[in-house]
């Protein structure tokens, strides 16, 4: 049951990136490479609903994930932080569905993010030691690396007179884009591995003991 709940990581993915890629199809006039995921939900925008619907779903999703998370981190005897962490990411969802930009909490509620965003070094940090999941730390390692570029890149936001700003403005809509999809990469990785995981399990467990003469 544990690595099945591990699979509602891959479901958030598919729930996120067919609202992004969806959603902005019905809003007139959207521009993609220039506007941020924000503005699909803001207010006055015919898909305000939809899309704070599709933030809840996700978040939904993710929580099982962490619920998963937790589970597999006490079966391996490893820490159980990155289940937290990651289940910090649907509470600052939610708050960016339900609080449409431009409301003050919208702000708050994305720059929380962060927090969530950390879930690929807690990771590979805690299990560091867990040889079950030697690939999936490396792995995390590597994504980490990728998403603090993709945040670095999207914190040029609060600098509107620097010149990184100036050169991403016409693009933001891509660098916002590029942490999201970074992160989903290690969160659909994530999930994939640890249902992996649970068929290396159920082998060794259906194999049959070996005969001795």
């Amino acid at each position: 049951m544990t690595f099945r709940r591990a699979s509602f990581g891959l479901a958030a993915v598919v729930v996120l990136w067919a609202g992004f890629l969806l959603l902005p199809l019905m809003v007139p006039g959207y521009d993609w490479v220039r506007q941020t995921v924000s503005e699909i939900g803001q207010r006055g925008s015919p898909m305000r609903v939809p899309f704070a619907t599709m933030l809840c779903v996700f978040a939904a999703c993710l929580l099982v994930f962490a619920w998963a998370l937790r589970d597999v981190a006490r079966k391996f005897g490893a820490s159980a932080a990155v289940a937290y962490v990651t289940g910090f990411m649907a509470i600052s969802s939610v708050g960016v569905g339900i609080f449409a930009y431009p409301h003050p909490l919208h702000g708050d509620f994305g720059l929380s993010e962060i927090v969530g965003y950390q879930a690929p070094w807690v990771l590979a940090l805690t299990w560091r030691r867990v040889k079950q999941v030697r690939g999936l730390v490396t792995f995390s390692w590597l994504m980490t690396v990728i998403v603090w570029c993709a945040i670095l890149a999207n914190l040029s936001a609060l600098d509107f007179s620097g010149r990184l700003w100036h050169l991403e403005r016409p693009v933001y809509g891509i660098v916002q884009r590029s942490l999201f999809f970074t992160w989903s990469v290690w969160l659909a990785g994530t999930s994939l591995a640890l249902m992996n995981q649970r068929n290396v399990t159920d082998v060794r467990e259906s194999a049959p003991l070996a005969v001795v003469d």
